[in-house]
């Protein structure tokens, strides 16, 4: 998941009661760490002149832009996990919000039901102090059309009894019942303020740590021009040569700063991928190259990490699972569609993951696109692309959401 500079934040409202008002990703409160001192076009001109120290800056510039490089990737990663925290707590926002309407529904009905037998022993009670237990009209009430039956109306008064109990068992279970579903809802209304105020902290979250990768990224972008040039000088080349290099070297550290189980076991056996599906799911998404990210973006011209996966599977007629990248991984994992990633396809799935559970919360969602390249909306500081795939903190298993 990628923030996206200087644009707003689409996420969805949870419910009418829950409308998350859009904020811009990079604020004016939003400030970068403080700037170090880093070395001038004099020194730079100054180490030029001698091998020796021409060498060693060079070898300072280079550590400075990874340093920073560093530091924004953290950020990044930071937004990333902090806004799949906010999807899956959106969307246990919304099934909890489904359960309040439902529960409301039943319990609408069930007060309706009570209130009705409730009046309908009220007026036999009051047909019995008119007219006494056994009266004429009581038994007419009981039973018309046996009204001339001389020993229907002896017994009256017996079946008046047990009538009678019986209808007020069923009102009192009735108005239990209602009393019963009244309190669940009670419950539940109160879980549902708390899921909202989960949601909300985990967005406020999520926006904060997007805000602080998109100051940190841009800040580096305005601090790599001046070294990406000061490196051109030093080595008689071009600035855009120096930043294709660095950009090179910082794709290589990522890489290095970790590895994937690419021999994970096999879990069931799993059909090789629908060509023509794949193929309009990778046009879909690669129609979306160099759009913006924003959290909870699902398109037309914006972007998360889970939203343009389910997106491009759409285009193709396949539901891969809800707007998160955990809650693909499980609706693979239910259609057992996992494969290792010794195995994996063009157009499966990939997932990144802190934590050591098999089930644990995924917090990227990328598709390989082959040649060792993936496809992803990475995070508020970057926008749709495709990259070499980073296999630090790679979950072993892929997803091939076209298979049989």
């Amino acid at each position: 998941m990628t923030p996206r500079m200087n644009r707003a934040w689409l996420a969805a409202a949870l419910v009418a009661s829950l409308a998350f008002t859009g904020a811009n990703l990079l604020p004016a409160s939003a400030t970068p760490n403080p700037v170090p001192s880093y070395p001038s076009a004099a020194e730079v001109a100054a180490a030029k002149k001698k091998v020796a120290t021409k060498k060693a800056m060079i070898a300072k510039l280079e550590a400075i832009i990874a340093d920073l490089t560093d530091k924004a990737d953290a950020a990044e990663k930071d937004a990333e996990i902090k806004g799949e925290a906010y999807s899956q707590a959106k969307e246990a926002y919304d099934a909890k919000a489904a359960q309040v309407a439902t529960l409301q529904a039943q319990a609408d009905a069930a007060a309706a039901q009570a209130n009705s037998a409730l009046k309908e022993i009220g007026a036999i009670a009051a047909q019995m102090m008119r007219s006494g237990s056994g009266g004429t009209s009581l038994n007419l009430f009981l039973n018309s059309a046996k009204a001339g039956d001389l020993l229907y109306m002896l017994g009256a008064q017996e079946r008046l009894a047990t009538n009678n109990n019986t209808l007020y068992k069923r009102a009192i279970a009735k108005e239990k019942y209602a009393q019963a579903l009244a309190n669940e809802l009670q419950t539940a209304k109160q879980q549902l303020q708390a899921k909202k105020l989960i949601a909300q902290n985990t967005y406020d979250a999520a926006q904060t740590a997007a805000n602080t990768a998109v100051a940190l990224v841009k800040q580096n972008q305005n601090l790599n021009k001046t070294f990406y040039h000061q490196l051109a000088i030093l080595q008689n080349t071009s600035d855009d040569l120096e930043r294709q290099r660095a950009e090179g070297l910082a794709a290589e550290r990522r890489q290095a700063a970790g590895s994937a189980n690419m021999d994970a076991p096999e879990l069931y056996t799993v059909g090789n991928p629908d060509a023509a599906k794949v193929a309009t799911a990778l046009a879909f998404m690669k129609a979306q190259l160099g759009e913006a990210y924003v959290l909870g973006g699902m398109g037309p011209n914006v972007w998360d990490c889970s939203g343009i996966t389910k997106a491009g599977y759409a285009a193709a007629g396949i539901y891969i699972g809800t707007h998160s990248a955990t809650n693909q991984f499980r609706t693979m994992a239910q259609e057992h569609k996992l494969i290792p990633l010794k195995d994996m396809q063009v157009g499966d799935l990939l997932w990144y993951t802190q934590s050591s559970d098999f089930d644990g919360d995924k917090y990227h969602v990328v598709v390989f696109v082959g040649n060792g390249m993936m496809l992803e909306a990475p995070n508020p500081a970057r926008t749709v692309r495709i990259v070499p795939i980073r296999w630090g903190e790679m979950f072993p298993y892929a997803g091939r959401p076209s298979a049989p």
